[in-house]
């Protein structure tokens, strides 16, 4: 019971941690990351496609992306997507490739980001509060039941905590490092 219930605890700080890697692999830094275009949906014959699934998307230099759609005649619908998707860009193409060329971020717009970026962070923490709370309560009712000794609650309440302090510190560390990210010029 105890161990079911502990391991579940676990699953779903994991899952924050990795949303939370997710969301932040969207925020643009000053360099190419293919991941930016994650998210981008393309209309392709009438149904919502994202643009991964319909080209190869490479980033040939630090401050280029490269799009090549698997179909040329695509190109159209993925350039109309790629700048409905707001994120900054103005794509070029040569009829086979479209080339995204990342702007220079302004300093402005990289405090911005570290805002952004500190802000899903804290979501994140709530997140897997939250999760410790749930945990909490499955166990105490679980000691109203008589399926756990009140020993028993107490010593895996403590353990519950110092796995949600590991997890809030590796949500500390993410942010740090996609900061340190996000302001390197």
């Amino acid at each position: 019971m105890i161990k079911e219930i502990k391991n579940e605890n676990k699953v779903k700080m994991e899952k924050a941690i990795q949303n939370l890697k997710e969301e932040l692999s969207s925020i643009r830094a000053g360099r190419a990351n293919p991941k930016i275009l994650d998210r981008v949906m393309v209309e392709y014959y009438g149904t919502p496609t994202p643009l991964n699934q319909l080209a190869n998307i490479s980033c040939p230099e630090a401050r280029m992306i490269l799009v090549q759609p698997w179909d040329p005649k695509s190109i159209p619908d993925l350039e109309k997507a790629i700048i409905k998707s707001d994120l900054g860009f103005n794509p070029g193409n040569d009829g086979k490739v479209i080339r995204l060329v990342i702007p220079q971020l302004t300093e402005d717009r990289r405090k911005e980001l570290v805002k952004l970026a500190k802000k899903q962070g804290e979501e994140s923490k709530v997140a897997i509060r939250n999760i410790r709370r749930n945990t909490n309560t499955a166990l105490k009712n679980a000691e109203k039941e008589g399926l756990i000794t009140e020993d028993e609650l107490k010593s895996v309440e403590v353990e519950i905590q110092k796995i949600t302090d590991e997890e809030i510190k590796k949500i500390d560390e993410i942010i740090s490092a996609k900061n340190i990210e996000i302001l390197e010029v």
